[in-house]
């Protein structure tokens, strides 16, 4: 008896799209308060290897702490003056014991949970140059 031939490896599978979510109303979108931010120091969560603690100005005349899940994607001197886009109405919460009061808005071309090396996280900044507290629309 013959064994058939072992076939030809094909090309790679396309990287796996993340799930679309379920569409929602324009009324439930417009509750979101999207705002330019300015990030004024980063430093490391005291205990979460995967998240900056992040000071930013977003125009209120107090600074905000937000805790953002970018640590392997950026080092600090690529964040601190940027302007980037947060949520700014989004609930606070403690995060490993650090309070985040908002959001920073990142683009991924793969979901969470793949594997090392194989995901991009990019911070969404404004192309040009806007004030802290700016409306996003």
């Amino acid at each position: 008896m013959t064994q058939a031939p072992t076939p030809a490896p094909g090309p790679a599978a396309p990287p796996s799209q993340p799930e679309a979510k379920p569409t929602i109303a324009f009324d439930e979108f417009a509750k979101v308060d999207l705002r330019v931010a300015r990030v004024l120091s980063c430093e490391p969560h005291p205990s979460a290897d995967r998240l900056w603690k992040l000071h930013v100005d977003d125009g209120s005349g107090s600074p905000r702490q937000i805790c953002a899940g970018i640590r392997q994607f950026y080092a600090p001197e690529q964040l601190v003056g940027q302007r980037i886009i947060i949520v700014a109405n989004l609930q606070p919460r403690k995060i490993r014991g650090e309070d985040s009061n908002g959001m920073l808005l990142a683009a991924s071309d793969a979901p969470k949970g793949a594997p090392e090396g194989e995901r991009r996280v990019v911070v969404l900044t404004t192309l040009s140059d806007m004030p802290p507290g700016s409306i996003v629309s």
